[in-house]
């Protein structure tokens, strides 16, 4: 089960809800914005990935 600090939550909370819902469907423990920091990258870098495959 993903955790959202309360500290980081308002910032969470600006993310769309497909954003959102991607994030805590990865069982994440979101203690600090570099943690948030860390999950927001890997989704891109996840993206991109996914883009070179499918254009391939």
């Amino acid at each position: 089960m993903s955790y959202v600090a309360p500290a980081i939550r308002e910032k969470f909370e600006t993310l769309s809800v497909n954003l959102k819902n991607a994030i805590l469907e990865r069982n994440v423990q979101l203690n600090t914005i570099h943690d948030l920091i860390h999950v927001l990258e890997d989704i891109v870098r996840e993206g991109e990935a996914e883009e070179v495959h499918t254009t391939s």
